[in-house]
C-alpha cells in the first residue's frame, strides 16, 4: 500500500542516542470545513471505501499502541472487543480487531475512572512526560485515533510528529472543529497525498524542516 511504503520518509524523527524513537501519529476524519462531527456527535458522513480502509490498516499495523481521549474511547469500546464475534463482520472488522483488542491502549482522561476493555489504562496528567517516556521504550509507533481535543493537547505540547487526515467530501456547516484551542502557530510539511474514487482526499503531513 501507498501510505505503508512512505512512511519513512520525511518529518522529523525523534532520536535517542542515534538510535530512532517511537513516532506519534493522529488518525483523523474531517470534513472539508473542518469538523470532525456533526452537531451531536454525528459521524455518519465519514466515507470509507475498500482502498481506503486497505491503506489506513497499513497505517495502523506501523503502530503497536493505541492512544484515545474519553469520548473516542468509550465509543471505540463499545464496538470493538466484540465486532469480530458478529456474524456480519467485514474483513476490516476482522483485522483491526484482532490489531486493537491485544494492542496496548492508553486514554487521556481526568475524569474516567473505570475501564472494562483488557490492556487499557488511564493516564490523568503529566501528558507530556508519559510519552516521552514511551517514545523512549522499543515498539513500533503510537497511533492517536480521532480525539480532537486530545489531538489539540498533543499539538500544543509539540508531541505529535505526523497526522494522516482523510478530508471527506461534505460541509457539515456546524458541528466539532478539529483544531481546538490551538496557542501557537504550528507549520507543518506535505509528505504524500492520495485521492480515493469516493471523493475522499488523504493528506499526510509532517514537521516543517
Amino acid at each position: 500500500m501507498l501510505i505503508l511504503q512512505k512512511l519513512g520518509v520525511g518529518g522529523r524523527p525523534w532520536r535517542l542516542a542515534g538510535v530512532d524513537m517511537r513516532k506519534v501519529v493522529w488518525l483523523m476524519h474531517v470534513s472539508l470545513d473542518g469538523f470532525v462531527a456533526g452537531p451531536n456527535g454525528e459521524i455518519d458522513w465519514v466515507k470509507f471505501d475498500d482502498p481506503l480502509i486497505e491503506d489506513v490498516q497499513d497505517l495502523v499495523t506501523t503502530a503497536d499502541t493505541a492512544l484515545f481521549g474519553r469520548v473516542t474511547y468509550q465509543l471505540m469500546e463499545s464496538y470493538w472487543p466484540t465486532a469480530a464475534d458478529s456474524p456480519a463482520a467485514t474483513k476490516h472488522d476482522l483485522d483491526h480487531s484482532r490489531w486493537l483488542n491485544p494492542a496496548p491502549k492508553i486514554v487521556f482522561s481526568r475524569t474516567l475512572r473505570n475501564v472494562q476493555w483488557r490492556n487499557t489504562r488511564i493516564v490523568k496528567d503529566h501528558i507530556g512526560e508519559e510519552i516521552a517516556r514511551l517514545r523512549k521504550q522499543p515498539g513500533k509507533n503510537l497511533i492517536l485515533f480521532a480525539s480532537p481535543t486530545l489531538g489539540s493537547t498533543f499539538m500544543n505540547l509539540d508531541l505529535i510528529d505526523e497526522y494522516f487526515f482523510n478530508i471527506n467530501p461534505i460541509v457539515l456547516g456546524n458541528g466539532k472543529h478539529l483544531f481546538k484551542d490551538q496557542s501557537e502557530k504550528h507549520r507543518l510539511k506535505l509528505l504524500e497525498s492520495k485521492t480515493y474514487k469516493n471523493g475522499v482526499v488523504s493528506l499526510r503531513y509532517g514537521r516543517a524542516s
